[in-house]
């Protein structure tokens, strides 16, 4: 059983405290708003600038999910293939046996950012921990993690981020907010429920893994998802971001660290879909290759090259970045159409460049325009916490 160190937040905190700007008087009726970091325009934008010139990256959605392509016992399994412990109800006890043969030895780092390299992708997002909680890293805090499979000594997370740096591409960081696995939690759906008291612990798990992504890893972007959680508020996402800030001074954090339709800090996340009108602040939109995120071996409803390019356009167009995702197998592998289709749209692009029309950003982001502070809020299951 390894050591479950934990690491104290208080100092984190204590420098937030001396930091937070914006919890300003608000009109009667209304609670104020949760508290930021304070950050001048001028360093916002020198924050971002790679992100704005960046305009097109890749994501990666890979874990154990990938072994099992879409299929659970020989069955199909409708959905997105990195849902499926939800989709087919695999019990907690029984989805963590596929620890016993997860064994990506095929993974080629180099490959894989390379050829992101010459489809002109300037950035690179990998799943470090999805929902169902298995990390990809060997962390101090779970067992749960790639230390307790056959592919133990290896590190991913590593080796990507050492291709990235060779082939002069920004290296980022997926978590999960929702975990299936994790004991505070129960259940396998969108929205996990906490177990009573035990709340805190979880946000403590949390907030400790993203430390050690930072410390160990150095990311350029942090990549939320799993904000629909009703445990989850506004304001644990706040808090979660301001101890991402204090922790390092140049990452960027999408929106849907904390919930979505009411924060737009550092830039806008949008998925399978993106605005019909340029937007006027820092976004992405993320887009699959074909139907799933995770590897589904019977999914064959690729977008070929020319969409790809014109989906590329049409959101640089507008403002936005393109995350366009790639999902390897059980054995470490991008499938050949997918590099095909990269590399086919790389050539695309390097014959007719897009110049994005990049958006102006005149205040740092925090809420969004329709947000409003209520005063009232909903009691969460655990005792003390609130929810959104």
């Amino acid at each position: 059983m390894k050591l479950k160190v934990v690491v104290c937040v208080a100092a984190v905190l204590s420098v937030q405290a001396q930091c937070w700007a914006e919890s300003a008087v608000t009109p009667a009726g209304e609670a104020p708003s949760p508290a930021f970091m304070e950050e001048s325009l001028e360093a916002y934008n020198a924050r971002m600038q790679w992100f704005v010139d960046a305009q097109y990256g890749m994501f990666i959605h890979f874990g154990l999910y990938s072994q099992l392509g879409g299929e659970w016992k020989g069955q199909q399994v409708k959905g997105y293939a990195e849902w499926i412990q939800s989709k087919a109800k695999i019990p907690r006890d029984e989805y963590p046996q596929l620890l016993k043969t997860f064994n990506p030895s095929k993974f080629d780092a180099d490959l894989i950012v390379s050829t992101a390299k010459q489809a002109g992708m300037k950035y690179l997002v990998i799943t470090s921990k999805h929902h169902e909680g298995f990390c990809l890293w060997d962390s101090q805090y779970t067992d749960y993690d790639v230390a307790s499979t056959p592919f133990k000594g290896r590190d991913i997370l590593a080796e990507l981020n050492e291709a990235c740096k060779k082939h002069g591409i920004k290296f980022g960081l997926y978590y999960s907010i929702l975990d299936w696995h994790h004991p505070a939690h129960s259940g396998l759906t969108r929205n996990t429920q906490v177990v009573t008291g035990r709340g805190q612990e979880y946000l403590d798990y949390q907030k400790n893994q993203i430390l050690e992504l930072i410390e160990r890893y150095d990311p350029a972007v942090l990549w939320f998802d799993g904000d629909w959680a009703k445990w989850w508020t506004l304001q644990d996402g706040v808090d979660l971001y301001n101890t991402i800030r204090t922790a390092s001074a140049h990452v960027i954090v999408n929106n849907r660290v904390s919930k979505r339709q009411s924060f737009e800090a550092d830039f806008v996340t949008k998925e399978q879909g993106h605005f019909k009108q340029a937007f006027p602040k820092h976004w992405e939109a993320c887009y699959t290759m074909n139907k799933s995120w995770g590897y589904k071996k019977h999914d064959h409803n690729w977008k070929d090259a020319s969409m790809v390019y014109a989906k590329l356009k049409d959101v640089n167009m507008k403002g936005g970045n393109l995350l366009l995702n790639v999902g390897p197998d059980g054995n470490g592998v991008v499938q050949d159409e997918a590099i095909s289709i990269l590399l086919e749209a790389g050539k695309l692009l390097e014959a007719n460049p897009i110049e994005k029309n990049k958006p102006t950003v005149i205040a740092v982001p925090r809420f969004s325009k329709n947000y409003k502070a209520k005063a009232k809020k909903a009691v969460d299951a655990t005792p003390g916490r609130s929810a959104e």
